[in-house]
């Protein structure tokens, strides 16, 4: 296969109902990507769109056409990448494959999604398609419910409280504050951790991501490209590792509730193809839509045993400087969730972080990132593992 890097990158700030129509975000995000890379439309040969819910929320499909055509790109190959929340790192991965693949130079990967226009119902009830629709939708569970399950059964098995928790809603908050595109740009302390008002039992307001729209982008290119950014001093980061893996959408059908077996799979697989280990990584951008799932992130990653992920990070860890940052530019808790675009945020701000532009938030010495997005409670992980060029 082909190096696969990334050398251009663009965003637009995460808000609620302040960016206007999903075809214009997308539009600028794309845009702002080929600008820091340095290249033409023409130049690009292929544009892959994550989105979960569009055709749901908007009643507008075929995004990959209509982003291509909006955004100056008419004429491309293009399409739309379906995983959930999982949707924007999914169709990284195809453009990851496109290019090592040596069908295609250069890619062009957005992600959008809009969810703050239509009913809150509504939207509650288009997340909730990303689960089982016959053993767990249908009966009325909601993302909110699912991840309340899970939190409720990890601190009756290990015997953690709510405050357990806290520290990485404080550590993702704190983060947020330097992220210009950061949504929730608020401070959060303990006192206020355990004052929020709980929305789902155990599951406080704190412990989970808003609703929000957004649109990322990064621009995927062959070692040819890279190089000749680079000599016109552009940054470069490399795609060492991609990896998908699954596991059931019922939480009753998995092997074993609180364990993310699509996680501990993809994380395997990426680090093997990156040839790099858990010890190399410099900081972890995992997918902290809910507390909980933070915690079982980090056991299934392998950087905390079963029990303890729920405690990794309270002595400073996660934080910037730490061992193992994470959320380093908010996260999905405080950056915001705009959910099929999550994915692309993720590597927006590792490629930030590996280029040195990150600013108050920059991890010293940064080399190594792993990226994780996940659809559903644990269905579809996409794993990435990024490098910076040398």
């Amino acid at each position: 296969m082909r190096e696969v890097y990334i050398v251009g990158t663009g965003q637009v700030p995460v808000t609620k109902q302040g960016q206007g129509r999903g075809r214009h975000m997308a539009a600028r995000a794309i845009r702002a990507a080929l600008a820091e890379a340095g290249l033409e439309p023409r130049e690009v040969s292929a544009l892959y769109v994550g989105n979960m819910m569009s055709g749901m929320l908007a009643q507008q499909q075929q995004l990959g056409a209509l982003y291509a055509d909006v955004a100056g790109l008419r004429g491309v190959e293009a399409a739309t990448v379906e995983a959930a929340c999982g949707s924007g790192a999914a169709a990284a991965r195809w453009g990851y494959m496109a290019v090592a693949g040596g069908f295609h130079d250069v890619v062009v990967v957005c992600g959008m999604e809009r969810m703050t226009h239509a009913p809150k119902e509504t939207t509650t009830a288009a997340l909730a398609t990303a689960a089982d629709w016959e053993l767990e939708g249908c009966v009325g569970e909601s993302f909110l419910s699912l991840n309340a399950v899970l939190m409720s059964r990890y601190m009756e098995r290990w015997g953690v409280g709510s405050r357990d928790f806290a520290h990485f809603a404080i550590n993702a908050h704190r983060n947020a504050l330097g992220n210009p595109h950061a949504f929730l740009r608020k401070p959060v302390d303990l006192e206020a951790y355990l004052a929020s008002r709980e929305v789902a039992a155990p599951v406080k307001l704190l412990d989970a991501p808003p609703i929000c729209d957004g649109a990322a982008a990064v621009v995927l290119a062959t070692r040819d490209v890279a190089r000749a950014a680079e000599r016109a001093s552009r940054p470069a980061v490399r795609v060492r590792g991609s990896a998908i893996a699954t596991d059931s959408l019922a939480l009753k059908g998995r092997r074993e509730i609180l364990t993310l077996d699509g996680a501990a799979l993809s994380t395997a697989r990426a680090l093997e193809q990156a040839g790099v280990t858990r010890d190399d990584v410099d900081l972890f951008e995992l997918h902290d839509a809910y507390t909980v799932i933070t915690a079982l992130s980090l056991e299934a990653a392998g950087f905390a045993p079963p029990g303890r992920g729920v405690h990794f990070g309270k002595d400073g860890e996660i934080a910037i400087g730490g061992r193992l940052p994470i959320s380093t530019m908010g996260g999905l808790k405080a950056r915001g969730h705009p959910v099929g675009a999550t994915g692309v945020y993720q590597l927006v701000e590792s490629w930030q972080q590996l280029t040195g532009a990150a600013a108050p938030n920059q991890i010293p010495d940064a080399e190594i990132a792993m990226v994780q997005n996940i659809g559903g409670t644990g269905a579809t992980v996409v794993t990435h593992i990024l490098a910076r060029a040398r």
